[in-house]
């Protein structure tokens, strides 16, 4: 049978490839708003066709994810995975050759399309090539890696905009992905895991074999593992994920002119409370990643540390602390929201494997994780009216809301597979 052993000394190297693939497509997250200035200038665009852009990424990202699970499972991640960073290469050049606005808006889908791929091909890979001690460190590595990304992105980009000119930042990015490439292509046996479905197929093979020498009168049993999508854990995954990246996109989007408007801060200043939140997240994760370990109880770990995020916006929108405790505050947020993320993988993974087996892992992992996508682009959309009402302590609850919401689903997740403590 086409079966993988584990060795625990390639923990390590493993999670750091799959970390470099995932640093990278959140690199091409963030490719296009730093070449903005650029872009609306070049093609006359305007902040809505700018804009659009990014919408255009995550509505096909989103879509792309939750298909894009069916193909892990189908024909194993690492191609799937390569077929992901191809993508992303391809996308960079086409927008470094575009010569209209459509151009660039079929470069952003395809850029979407690469990124679709990612958490259904790494989680798949990291669950089935790390040891399940060390899967807490590899889960935090991942989401660090994809921090990484976020922050470099938008330096690298500039720089090389305003040194040459904003198709060689394109290139550059193309370059980044094709770098990526050699490097798996260098350690593919790092990444490589057997097809889930020919994996099943060969040990159905075998039983069948087996039946058939003991002479039993009846057939194996051949049932086929349910539908992913009649599990009710993994709609409360994805509505965990929608809610706590819609929250996490309304700052992304609002942070400056709600700080501003709530506490009179000028751009340097929110730009500051910004870095505070990112900060306190990739602590927080780093942190959660040397917490999670088996038989913690990781339903509780989400709860508290998200309550505590929760609690701090609350915070925030009464407008009661004071200019100077807005900073401490955001960075908080930001720590339990970070804290929370190995956690709340390894919940995923159990949620997953407890009632569908790991030949589900790529699609539930894929369709898990198209709620990021999902909320990025429905928040700023919900929360963009009440910003031009004036509503400014209205949209912070609501990020409270929000993260409280997210609290209350993952109680309902716990009550739904138990046992979530033992991953």
């Amino acid at each position: 049978m086409n079966t993988l052993t584990l060795d625990a000394r390639e923990d390590y190297p493993t999670l750091s490839v799959v970390a470099l693939a995932h640093g990278t497509s959140h690199f091409f997250h963030l490719i296009l708003p730093p070449l903005f200035p650029w872009l609306m200038v070049e093609f006359g665009l305007n902040f809505t066709q700018a804009g659009a852009l990014m919408t255009t990424f995550f509505v096909v990202s989103g879509v792309g994810q939750a298909l894009a699970g069916f193909a892990v499972d189908r024909f194993g991640a690492s191609k799937v995975l390569f077929f992901g960073l191809a993508m992303l290469a391809g996308s960079a050049i086409f927008i470094a050759c575009a010569m209209n606005y459509p151009m660039l808006m079929l470069g952003a889908g395809l850029a979407g399309l690469g990124n679709s791929i990612f958490h259904p091909a790494d989680y798949t890979i990291l669950n089935r090539r790390v040891s399940a001690a060390r899967l807490g460190h590899a889960f935090s590595a991942h989401a660090l890696s994809g921090n990484a990304g976020w922050v470099l992105a938008p330096l690298i980009m500039t720089v090389m905009a305003g040194s040459f000119g904003w198709r060689a930042a394109a290139f550059s990015a193309a370059l980044l992905a094709l770098a990526t490439i050699l490097v798996l292509i260098q350690t593919r046996g790092l990444i490589e895991v057997p097809s889930p479905i020919q994996t099943s197929a060969q040990s159905l093979k075998h039983t069948q074999t087996n039946h058939e020498q003991v002479g039993a009168s009846q057939p194996p049993n051949t049932n086929k593992t349910p539908s992913f999508l009649r599990v009710p854990a993994v709609w409360m995954c994805f509505t965990f994920f929608l809610l706590t990246s819609a929250a996490f996109g309304v700052l992304q989007n609002y942070v400056s002119p709600l700080l501003g408007h709530l506490y009179g801060m000028g751009p340097s200043l929110t730009a500051f409370c910004l870095t505070a939140y990112l900060i306190g997240s990739t602590a927080g994760t780093a942190a959660g990643g040397l917490y999670a370990k088996p038989g913690r109880e990781h339903d509780r770990t989400v709860m508290l540390s998200l309550g505590a995020a929760a609690l701090a916006a609350s915070v925030l929108a009464s407008q009661a602390p004071l200019t100077s405790m807005v900073l401490p505050l955001l960075a908080v947020m930001g720590f339990g929201v970070g804290f929370t993320g190995p956690s709340r993988d390894l919940m995923v993974r159990q949620a997953a494997t407890q009632r569908l087996g790991s030949a589900s892992l790529g699609r539930v992992y894929g369709f898990v994780y198209s709620g990021l996508d999902s909320g990025l682009a429905i928040g700023p959309l919900v929360f963009g009216p009440f910003m031009d009402a004036g509503a400014f302590s209205l949209v912070m609850m609501g990020v409270a809301v929000l993260q409280a919401s997210a609290v209350f689903v993952t109680l309902q997740l716990a009550r739904e597979t138990p046992h979530l403590e033992h991953v």
